[in-house]
């Protein structure tokens, strides 16, 4: 497996598995499917109702901890420095781990710097080994980055080839941030990049799929991707990634896809948010 180095040295795997919309019920044994694969870096959060599956499957998988990246994330509801916290502790408690390998404030709302606070406190007392946010847009990024004493190892954004959130990288290289995918393959929108012709063509030449060549585009530029899919044949084939690069003339005409109306779902969208805090809390 391929892997990035965060700003604090950590090395983080390139492509993962996200539980996103995995129903609670169905989590810990999609886990376990994804371990079994060879999935290592799991994405969730707390928000997703399914952190105690991806704990459960994670105990009985007999994989040492080491070898696995736990990623989840700070809920608005938790938002501020006591919440926070022990939200925190909560999390490690569902994952039944001592520490969190990296900690992401799901969205940019409520006390954010309360929050990061608490994110910071975890990080010295090695809770977490590393921290960062998620759905924080330029603007939002910038004004945060610039009034936190520990600057924000990652962010996951919604980003793949029809959103390619091209705008927002030279504000991330400034602050050695790195990027992390959400929808990968399109979220909602799937069928926009899976179906895709260009990158559909691409593949036949390596004997790959739309889907593949649009991880692998991902993981070429850098940014750390976590397609989710409840079938194991499918993530088999999202990992299978790594045995071919993309020239840089691929690289370039995949990038003429850019588009940001891909029929997704804005997760960092106000009126999305606000259905989530009235439908979850």
């Amino acid at each position: 497996m391929e892997t990035i180095k965060l700003s604090n040295g950590v090395e983080m795997p390139l492509l993962g598995y996200g539980v996103f919309k995995v129903a609670p019920q169905e989590c810990e044994q999609c886990v376990s499917d994804a371990l079994n694969v060879d999935y290592r870096l799991i994405d969730t959060a707390q928000a997703y109702f399914n952190e105690e599956g991806v704990g459960n499957a994670i105990s009985k998988s007999g994989i040492p901890r080491q070898d696995l990246f736990l990623v989840t994330k700070v809920w608005i509801s938790n938002a501020g420095e006591e919440r926070a916290a022990a939200s925190i502790d909560e999390s490690l408690r569902k994952l039944k781990t001592d520490y969190i390998d990296l900690l992401l404030i799901h969205q940019a709302y409520g006390d954010v710097f309360g929050s990061w606070r608490a994110m910071e406190k975890a990080y010295r007392a090695g809770k977490v080994r590393a921290i960062g946010v998620s759905n924080f847009q330029a603007g939002r990024f910038y004004d945060f980055a610039h009034y936190v004493d520990v600057k924000p190892m990652v962010n996951q954004l919604q980003c793949n080839p029809l959103v390619q959130q091209q705008g927002i990288e030279p504000l991330l290289a400034e602050h050695d941030t790195k990027m992390m995918a959400w929808g990968p393959l399109g979220g909602e929108g799937a069928e926009g990049v899976v179906k895709n012709e260009l990158l559909a063509s691409i593949g036949e030449g390596y004997g790959k799929t739309a889907a593949q060549v649009a991880l692998r585009w991902l993981t070429q530029r850098g940014i750390v991707a976590i397609p989710k899919s409840t079938h194991v044949e499918r993530m088999r084939q999202n990992l299978d990634i790594f045995d071919f690069t993309l020239t840089d003339e691929e690289m370039k005409r995949i990038a003429t896809l850019n588009c940001h109306d891909a029929g997704t779902v804005n997760f960092g969208d106000p009126q999305f948010v606000k259905f989530l805090i009235e439908t979850y809390g």
